[in-house]
């Protein structure tokens, strides 16, 4: 059985889908990027799909789900390089990948990954860190 190479750069984790998708190979990714997520404390997973010529139903639920399981682990996924005929079969399809941002690189998907961890930054913000209101006499 193949597998999918999980990459880490940075904060990234970046997966580029080379292979056909069978379901052994879709679970074992899952697996592995699960791992590879807590392991390394990344808060990004970019899976780029540019190699693949079809996306079927059960590519766009194995898709839905690793951003499932990114997100519970803390992770925000992007999936890059979607061909508009695969975007057009998956509209068709009526998947419509929830939970999952889509990017037309991998340079756009880090730049929305680094936007996320931005604004949870600021909503992490601690109400004891912030300045005393000033108070009128």
């Amino acid at each position: 059985m193949e597998r999918v190479p999980v990459l880490k750069i940075g904060d990234i984790l970046l997966v580029s889908i080379q292979v056909d998708m069978e379901d052994q190979t879709a679970l074992q990714l899952q697996e592995d990027l699960a791992e590879r997520i807590v392991a390394t404390g990344c808060h990004g997973v970019i899976i780029d799909i540019t190699a693949l010529d079809i996306v079927d139903s059960f590519i766009g639920r194995m898709l839905s789900t690793i951003a499932s399981i990114s997100k519970v682990l803390d992770a925000e996924t992007v999936v890059v390089g979607m061909r508009p005929a695969v975007a057009i079969t998956l509209v068709e399809l009526g998947l419509s990948l929830n939970g999952i941002r889509t990017a037309l690189n991998v340079e756009r998907g880090i730049e929305l990954i680094a936007a996320a961890r931005a604004e949870d930054d600021d909503l992490d913000i601690d109400p004891t860190d912030a300045e005393p209101a000033a108070t009128s006499p």
